[in-house]
């Protein structure tokens, strides 16, 4: 057997127990999983420092050391017992102090032995000593190890308490490294590569990542084993991407038709941005044939596309006019949004739009029952329905569509994978075209990982005539200021929204900040003159409703809310959003929230309230959103202050766990893998050719390893 696939229990100062914890702390089964344990940081002991070059003054700075113990002796009773040894190199002397173990040291320790010494200076009364130093006896071997980065690893209580903390885990690793041979560490990348890179070899990258001599040594080692990590995730994505063009097969959309042209020319009640144009551009050349069989029926791929765009982006109509090409087609539609009041969003706007045209559009929710639900899956399976909008109800299994042509899923990382696989089987022989719209703009380093196998589509401008929405920071003495701008937009016949955070910790913490805020609220804009909505997480969903209804039609002028409504109602009418406690908030979540207002042509206002301190990100974090109101720009600085597995939408969609690499260190290495994966497999899709081998025989097994990831639709 070979050494990387022993269990780690066979390991020389393992054994049983040690191992359990290496299972269960650090999800280490084998030698093979030890070597891929890296160290987070390094001690620099690249030199041994002089007694007489020790300054003093510099507290704190570690040194190593190479000398000899003259005399030991103990001060002190009690808790002030301490150890202090006299210790000297050729250039001096000094003093090397323990409070702790002084029985043990004092036994450990031999006065005229030489000993290589490790600790942070400190001086007392002029003197210079170092507390609780690493010693230990100069040997033959040791000296030259110590001439090193000494690599510092992950380690936890439970680990530390069995002697395998930093120091503990770094012998075991040595006992590994002294049996490892080059064979243990096969080659995975084609040789052109290594050179054109310049990478060592991965059996030196393996060694020189746990023990590099200097720092040339471990910077190779880790650029090399991050390039791996990142460069073999996007072969296997843009890989899963060739495939599915190769092997999926869709519904031709040949013709572009009435209810396409009609809606194009006579029913759009304003102009199309030019990226919304794109976008239907290139929805429209993924749904058309991409050939002809020699029964003279046409074939085409199945679109599997990520649509992203701001909130207000017009992202609604470009899917609408994707379902009219599948109308045209002589196929049905459907939409999915993760809420009931998103759903009858889409479906008012949507029939609106499409009045007098003769096109049967319905809502499928779980409020629609008994006889009105049963009449419409019965149109619906007879093929006399053309667009179904709905929650998550389009999944059961009683929605049978006669010929389901496009699915659209908006907001999608809302639904988990196995919900919306679902959709995909509503539709035989083949699967539906796939349309996946989000408002959470995602880094072009995520949408590398994460949807890196998928087309990905934005929609970057806004429709003209919307204005820029302005964001306020107020602490708490500004208050008064706050309620004077909701007091002059409410007099102009306008509505605002009073945010408050919902921290999941502690619901009843919520209810009452919310309670208060009400209160608050209530005694600036009393009734009769102001009527005022609260939604909160805890209402029925009815109750929910009603409310957010009330505000929509206008009878409400003020809604109190938690975060509920943060992918929520369109009330063009809104036009102030008042955050409280705005640095509780994520940049995305507060970008959402922004989102809700700016929806008509008349100025909006978002007012973030902040308590009085705010630390270094918090202040970031309302900086960043009063400079820009670009959602991409804001995606980017998210994921520069939370790393990539807290940004909203990443979390079901398997953000990968890099053991080196940092999508926001190292986007410049992503791009790079990236465009060497998509050369290679646009030159050789399956890694057939020679010089591929070892990339092939490597994918084989990483595929296994990532089965079933990143199958967004």
């Amino acid at each position: 057997m070979s050494l990387t696939k022993t269990k780690i229990e066979y390991l020389k100062g393992v054994g049983p127990q040690r191992a359990e914890l290496f299972k269960t702390e650090l999800g280490i089964f084998t030698c093979g999983d030890l070597l891929m344990h890296f160290p987070f940081r390094y001690v620099d002991k690249t030199k041994f420092h002089r007694v007489m070059d020790i300054n003093p003054n510099v507290d704190g700075a570690a040194v190593q050391l190479k000398g000899v113990i003259r005399r030991m002796e103990t001060k002190g009773d009690g808790r002030k017992k301490r150890l202090i040894a006299r210790f000297r190199d050729e250039t001096g002397f000094m003093e090397l102090i323990w409070f702790k173990g002084v029985h043990w040291m004092e036994k450990k320790l031999v006065a005229g032995v030489e000993y290589i010494v490790y600790g942070k200076v400190s001086s007392f009364n002029g003197k210079v000593n170092i507390v609780h130093p690493e010693i230990e006896p100069v040997t033959a071997n040791n000296e030259q190890e110590a001439l090193s980065l000494e690599p510092v690893y992950p380690s936890t209580d439970k680990l530390t308490n069995k002697g395998l903390d930093a120091k503990g885990q770094r012998k075991v690793m040595r006992i590994l490294m002294n049996k490892l041979q080059e064979k243990d560490i096969p080659e995975i990348l084609p040789e052109y590569m290594i050179e054109k890179m310049k990478f060592p070899s991965r059996y030196e990258a393996v060694r020189n990542i746990h023990f590099p001599k200097n720092q040339k040594e471990m910077v190779g080692a880790r650029n090399r084993l991050k390039f791996e990590e990142l460069f073999f995730l996007q072969l296997r994505l843009l890989q899963l991407r060739s495939n599915r063009k190769d092997t999926l097969k869709g519904y031709p959309f040949t013709k572009v038709g009435d209810y396409f042209m009609t809606f194009f020319k006579e029913k759009i009640p304003f102009e199309l941005t030019n990226a919304q144009k794109r976008v239907v551009k290139e929805i429209r050349k993924d749904m058309a044939p991409s050939g002809e069989l020699e029964d003279g029926t046409f074939v085409a791929k199945q679109m599997n596309r990520l649509l992203q765009g701001d909130v207000g982006s017009g992202k609604t109509m470009v899917g609408l006019m994707s379902m009219l090409l599948a109308l045209d087609n002589g196929f049905q539609a459907c939409m999915m949004a993760p809420t009931e009041i998103l759903a009858q969003q889409h479906y008012n706007s949507i029939t609106e739009y499409l009045s007098g045209m003769g096109v049967r559009v319905a809502l499928l929710t779980g409020s629609v029952k008994g006889k009105k639900r049963k009449e419409l899956l019965k149109l619906l399976a007879l093929g006399e329905l053309d667009i179904l909008i709905g929650t998550h109800a389009l999944l059961e299994d009683p929605v049978v569509f006669k010929n389901l042509g496009l699915a659209i899923t908006d907001e999608q990382h809302r639904f988990g994978v196995a919900q919306r696989a679902r959709l995909w089987r509503k539709s035989s022989p083949f699967p539906p075209h796939v349309l996946v719209m989000t408002a959470t703009p995602i880094p072009r380093t995520l949408q590398m990982t994460i949807f890196g196998d998928l087309d990905v589509s934005v929609i970057d401008e806004l429709p003209p005539g919307r204005k820029p929405i302005t964001t306020i920071h107020k602490r708490e003495g500004g208050r008064l200021r706050m309620f004077g701008i909701m007091r002059e937009e409410l007099a102009k016949g306008r509505q605002v929204y009073v945010v408050y955070p919902l921290i999941e910790e502690s619901e009843t913490l919520d209810l009452k900040n919310l309670e208060e805020g009400y209160e608050a609220v209530q005694r600036e804009f009393p009734m009769p003159d102001f009527q005022i909505s609260v939604v909160h997480g805890r209402m029925k969903p009815a109750d929910k409703d009603f409310e957010m209804n009330r505000f929509a039609k206008g009878e409400t002028q003020i809604m109190v809310a938690t975060t509920v409504i943060e992918v929520g109602v369109n009330v063009p009418n809104a036009s102030v959003m008042v955050i409280e406690n705005a640095e509780r908030f994520g940049l995305s979540q507060l970008h959402q929230l922004r989102g809700r207002v700016g929806r008509g042509a008349e100025q909006s206002y978002c007012i973030l309230m902040t308590r009085n301190n705010l630390g270094e990100e918090g202040r970031e974090r309302i900086g960043t959103m009063v400079r820009t109101n670009n959602g991409f720009e804001i995606a980017e600085a998210d994921l520069k202050l939370r790393g990539p597995g807290n940004i909203e939408g990443t979390q079901q969609s398997g953000v990968i766990h890099f053991r080196l690499a940092d999508l926001v260190k190292d986007a410049r290495v992503l791009q790079t893998a990236r465009e060497i994966a998509k050369r290679i497999i646009e030159d050789d899709p399956n890694l057939q050719k020679p010089h591929h081998a070892r990339l092939r025989a490597y994918m084989e097994g990483y595929a296994k390893r990532l089965k079933g990831w990143s199958r967004i639709s």
